[in-house]
């Protein structure tokens, strides 16, 4: 007697686990790949027959060739190392990139979505977008494979991510300039709405209790990622009663400026006034003094989330919900011991 179990629609997992493979191996034959032993997929062919699984379009073989990749704006040096490191990867497989900006609050998203389908892309990339369920269900409809890079806030368990280890990096920031005998450090926050922000801002207050230091709420002033925000942020510290003998700064555009309002108020780096950045963007290391910032792997994040969309078009159905890249600290010349009047104070 045939149970119900045995005719019902199956999912992959289920022709994997009762085939006795893994998912993978269930989605070369499914996609046609040749690397399989000629019994395995046999197995694997009779019970997809026999369980009335649903098979999807063979993408690969129907390419148009293209990868989308979209930003909330191009105006950084941090884009363009994504877009380098997404076409790196793209190239190398076939495939062309589409660069665009987009405001996803605006009135554009509907002309976008409409043109994507048009020249059927085979898949998209989104950085540092924060997606509400109406959007991810529009983007969804598309019918292609999303992977997201760096993204705002918790986009759910719908989408993939790939991102860094951004807590870790402010603690090892802020932590390295304790080692260095700081206890007034400052912090220039990211923009509000970006879980990068956050979590650096996380990692700083705990690098602080762990040394066993109160954190003051007025060494932690507000930015938004802008040389601008950064300069106008390290004016405001620098013109406390006690100000800080070290910054940390939320990326290193703000540190950038921290460098210009210090200069302003007649403060040597890193002998009145240690910084500390992140993102590790090339002007850190061109700049004079030399920036310390905690190296952020930009590129390899781009590299990352465009193979894991060329694993999406390959059927792969294990690919992790998040990817999450390590930082590094890299030590410059704009941190030093503080000055010597301060470290009398403590």
């Amino acid at each position: 007697m045939v149970t119900k179990q045995e005719t019902g629609r199956a999912t992959i997992s289920e022709i994997a686990r009762e085939a006795g493979v893994s998912v993978p191996t269930v989605s070369k034959v499914l996609n046609g790949h040749a690397h399989v032993a000629a019994e395995t997929r046999a197995r694997v062919e009779e019970i997809i027959a026999r369980r009335d699984y649903a098979r999807r379009p063979a993408k690969r073989k129907q390419k148009a060739g293209l990868i989308d990749l979209v930003f909330p704006g191009l105006g950084s040096e941090w884009a363009l190392e994504i877009i380098e490191g997404v076409e790196r990867v793209a190239q190398d497989a076939g495939y062309g990139t589409v660069v665009s900006s987009l405001n996803m609050d605006g009135s554009r998203i509907r002309p976008w979505l409409a043109n994507l389908a048009e020249r059927k892309s085979d898949g998209l990339l989104m950085a540092v977008y924060q997606l509400d369920a109406k959007q991810i269900q529009r983007i969804k409809s598309l019918g292609i494979p999303v992977v997201l890079i760096d993204p705002v806030g918790q986009p759910g368990p719908d989408l993939m991510t790939v991102g860094a280890a951004n807590w870790d990096g402010a603690h090892s920031a802020t932590e390295h300039l304790l080692q260095l005998g700081h206890r007034r450090i400052g912090m220039i926050g990211g923009r509000e709405d970006l879980q990068c922000s956050s979590a650096r801002e996380d990692g700083y207050i705990s690098a602080l209790r762990r040394a066993g230091i109160a954190v003051d709420p007025g060494l932690m002033v507000p930015g938004d990622f802008t040389i601008g925000s950064g300069e106008a942020a390290t004016r405001r510290l620098l013109e406390l009663p006690d100000r800080p003998t070290a910054i940390f700064t939320g990326n290193d555009d703000q540190a950038l400026g921290a460098y210009r309002a210090a200069r302003s108020a007649g403060l040597r780096i890193p002998e009145d006034l240690s910084i500390v950045g992140f993102d590790d963007i090339p002007a850190a290391e061109w700049i004079e003094p030399g920036l310390t910032t905690i190296r952020q792997p930009v590129v390899q994040m781009a590299e990352t989330a465009m193979r894991a969309l060329l694993r999406h078009l390959d059927g792969d159905e294990e690919l992790p919900q998040r990817i999450e890249l390590g930082t590094e600290l890299v030590v410059r010349g704009s941190t030093a011991a503080p000055p010597k009047k301060a470290q009398a104070k403590k």
